[in-house]
């Protein structure tokens, strides 16, 4: 039977890729991506790679690939209805069933959100109690109003082992539900006890207002200073965002991303109602994903320390990613906004909003730091590695712009900075197109599948079309209108047509394009080329413009074959047309 999307979503991000693999292969990290030995075929040198920010495998020697439930279905030896029961019994998922065991599923996470809203009043009721001063001092002396406090629905866990399982249990819940929601855990002798202890509480509530998990912060210096639900069948932290709930409502243009709890309620309270953070994690690109449907803006407003302003760094690369504007406030004389809204006010945090930089600034100035410009040998590295972030701009524009103030920072002209940018770009794209060659002129290898029943008649309209596909998975964004530019006709790879042709379906539905809707769609060999194509980083540079060179070499081959004309027009005349066209367009582009 076809598992549901929504199933399939959950349980493929409960069972992070690298931890199950692990199970198998030993890996070690390098760089973003980790290695090891290939447990599908013998060799010495370890050429299995597992991508955590793809959730995908691929063996460079043998050529399999695929997300966690193709890896478990190789590794197990299973069907794919009994991988998806492999993996759900693992992380304690009931797989969904036709009829009766489908409404039980339904009830059960009903019965997990009434639970989680019961938790919460418990925690609420508890910090109003007379004798838990100290918490409520806590909120108080942070700056919080009772009515704020209310809205969030902040509470106390009490320093007991017991207090809240005692109280669910004597309202029906049983032990094993309140596991399942992450309220209580279970020790190695087997003895159940509350997860939270004597830390003040913050309510994670979804879009739809249903209480999902919970955060817990200490009211001393004990560690961990923060404890957050675990993963449960209602609750994703990858998918979700504190205080979304609320800012989904805001009539401001832009998301402000703060890092922590108290700096998104802090930042409600004094009118920004746009706040919202992720959850005890870096950025992921769900969560980039999730913020595009509501702003085409963010404000990034982390902490002014080194681990906030690396946090920024990569929240900016998952933000642009969704081709959202981005920009990165400084807050001058506090670590927070929170400490700076208690000095200053709500007035002068707006001001800081209104005069936030661009993320290419604020990336200009962080490279900047790391030298001294009044040193000639600093000012040279300075612009080295300026022009290489310059370089990694789409927008010509911006490039422009940029080099500008990068000039004029190094006291330089801008001349000398474009030329130097222009020297990185050109060289980026020399190294590209040798790598496309390559790959092209390869007889074996890269240039063909692993699998030599899909192989490639015409090598150079597949590879085009490998980037297409890899474009289109990592924006997708840049689907809408395609099939008007592209047809899938046009396809010479049959394996390739039917990935871009679900492609499209996935996007009409609606449904995130990702790896996720292939897994025991296609076949073991396709599935390893498509993890070989998502496996390579789509390279800098304007996606759409790159879109479109793909394109026109795609339709070229057609002419070339005769599979299209230009009405009229004699094929010869046409491939010519073309080619002086796409000439000119890389003449052009290389100038600029």
């Amino acid at each position: 039977m076809p598992f549901d999307r929504i199933f399939l979503d959950e349980l493929s991000a409960r069972n992070d890729i690298v931890d199950v693999v692990s199970q198998y292969v030993q890996l070690k990290k390098s760089g973003a991506n980790y290695f090891g030995l290939c447990p599908f075929h013998n060799e010495k040198t370890p050429s299995f790679s597992v991508s955590p920010d793809k959730q995908i495998f691929h063996c460079f020697g043998c050529g399999a690939g695929g997300g966690v439930l193709t890896f478990v279905m190789k590794a197990e030896g299973l069907e794919f209805p009994d991988a998806v029961r492999f993996l759900a019994a693992r992380v304690g998922m009931q797989v969904p069933e036709q009829g009766e065991a489908d409404r039980q599923a339904a009830r059960r996470r009903d019965r997990l959100y009434a639970l989680c809203k019961d938790a919460a009043r418990f925690y609420y009721e508890t910090l109003w109690r007379p004798e838990n001063r100290m918490p409520q001092q806590y909120f108080l002396g942070r700056g919080l109003h009772r009515r704020t406090m209310n809205r969030f629905g902040l509470g106390y866990a009490p320093d007991s082992f017991h207090a809240l399982l005692d109280a669910m249990t004597a309202k029906g819940y049983t032990r094993d539900e309140l596991l399942d929601a992450g309220l209580v855990s279970r020790s190695e002798k087997g003895r159940i006890y509350d997860r939270f202890r004597n830390r003040v509480i913050f309510p994670i509530i979804d879009v739809r207002g249903n209480v999902i998990a919970f955060g817990g912060r200490v009211l001393d210096d004990s560690k961990p200073k923060y404890l957050n639900s675990p993963e449960t069948p209602i609750f994703h932290k990858s998918r979700n965002l504190f205080a979304l709930n609320l800012a989904k409502t805001t009539k401001s243009p832009y998301f402000i991303l703060a890092e922590g709890y108290m700096d998104v309620i802090a930042l409600h309270q004094a009118g920004f109602d746009s706040a919202v953070a992720s959850l005890g994690t870096s950025l992921t690109e769900e969560q980039a994903r999730i913020i595009a449907r509501h702003v085409s803006q963010v404000v990034i407003s982390y902490d002014a320390d080194g681990a906030g302003q690396a946090a920024a760094q990569r929240a900016i690369d998952m933000l642009k990613k969704c081709d959202l504007q981005v920009k990165v406030l400084k807050i001058p004389g506090a670590k927070d906004p929170d400490e700076f809204i208690k000095a200053r006010g709500a007035d002068a945090f707006r001001g800081l909003i209104e005069r936030s930089e661009d993320h290419n600034a604020y990336r200009l100035e962080q490279i900047a730091d790391r030298y001294d410009l009044e040193d000639d040998e600093d000012r040279v590295q300075f612009l080295r590695e300026a022009a290489r972030m310059l370089a990694g701009i789409d927008s010509s524009i911006e490039r422009e712009v940029y080099a500008g103030r990068a000039a004029k920072m190094a006291g330089v002209t801008a001349e000398a900075v474009n030329v130097e940018v222009r020297r990185e770009l050109s060289v980026r794209r020399k190294k590209q197109r040798a790598a496309e060659r390559r790959e092209i002129r390869s007889p074996v290898g890269m240039a063909q599948p692993k699998d030599r029943a899909l192989a490639y008649a015409d090598i150079k309209s597949a590879k085009a079309e490998e980037n297409v596909l890899r474009l289109l998975f990592s924006d997708q964004k840049l689907i809408a209108g395609i099939e008007t530019a592209l047809p899938p006709a046009w396809f010479s790879s049959p394996v390739l047509r039917k990935i871009y042709e679900r492609v499209l379906a996935l996007d009409q539905e609606g449904q995130m394009v990702d790896i996720v809707p292939f897994e025991g769609w296609l076949a073991p060999g396709e599935m390893g080329l498509l993890s070989s194509i998502l496996e390579q980083s789509v390279p800098p540079g304007e996606h759409r413009q790159a879109l479109a060179e793909y394109i026109d070499t795609i339709r070229m081959q057609r002419v070339r074959d005769g599979s299209i004309t230009q009405t009229g027009e004699d094929p010869l005349l046409t491939f010519g047309r073309i080619k002086n066209k796409t000439r000119e367009d890389k003449r052009y582009d290389d100038q600029g």
